[in-house]
């Protein structure tokens, strides 16, 4: 291992601190959802089936990019094979997958979230939903590398969200946003008679010109 083992317990420690965000965010309930950062060839991940509140330092789980485990004791998640293919295909360097409400509720619905919101630009486009697989099957992993193609987010039919991003916070704030605009579609759908306004492809693509610019330089976005 060339990694420091201080660098790997900060980076685990910040991974348990955003599973538990997860929980008291509302995103996942008990053990759903999962966790990962990569650290160049390493990938630390959440391991399956342990409650995020017992997880210590003496938990550390990581795994290689071809899934062998490295580090740990425990399990990883059983969605591994969606966390490596996404460290595979992009240059993410942090992963989160939720079973959050409202967006689990839409990807039972749509095959793709409609356009409500300009944030929707800040995901790449318009969120598609991967069809339904069975959880933590190659097929499901192939399904939402499809549903990812120029995207940072998508819904997984039946089954909730999976985000990335350059850093935790900014995964886990793709997710929230994601959850959102899903609460607001639904809102707006259910209003009897009338149906939501949507955005054109021409105004997200503005918006998300915009959304480059946004913040303060130098500092992640989030």
């Amino acid at each position: 291992m060339k990694d420091h083992p201080d660098d790997l317990a900060a980076a685990w420690s910040e991974l348990v601190a955003t599973a538990r965000r997860t929980v008291t965010d509302g995103l996942v309930v008990g053990t759903s959802g999962n966790v990962s950062r990569r650290i160049r060839d390493l990938v630390l991940v959440t391991p399956s089936g342990v409650p995020y509140d017992r997880l210590g330092p003496g938990d550390t789980t990581a795994v290689d990019l071809e899934g062998r485990q490295i580090i740990g004791a425990l399990r990883p998640t059983s969605e591994l094979p969606m966390h490596l293919t996404v460290y595979r295909t992009t240059t993410a360097t942090a992963v989160v997958h939720t079973h959050a409400p409202y967006a689990t509720a839409v990807s039972t619905l749509v095959p793709e979230l409609p356009p409500v919101h300009y944030m929707a630009a800040a995901l790449g486009g318009p969120v598609r939903v991967a069809p339904y697989a069975l959880y933590g099957s190659d097929e499901l992993a192939a399904n939402m590398r499809e549903a990812l193609r120029d995207r940072t987010g998508c819904l997984l039919e039946n089954h909730g969200t999976i985000t990335y991003g350059d850093s935790l916070d900014q995964a886990l704030d793709r997710t929230a946003q994601l959850e959102w605009m899903c609460r607001v579609w639904l809102a707006a759908s259910s209003v009897p008679g009338r149906t939501p306004n949507l955005l054109s492809a021409g105004q997200l693509d503005a918006a998300a010109g915009r959304l480059r610019g946004y913040g303060q330089p130098g500092r992640d976005q989030g």
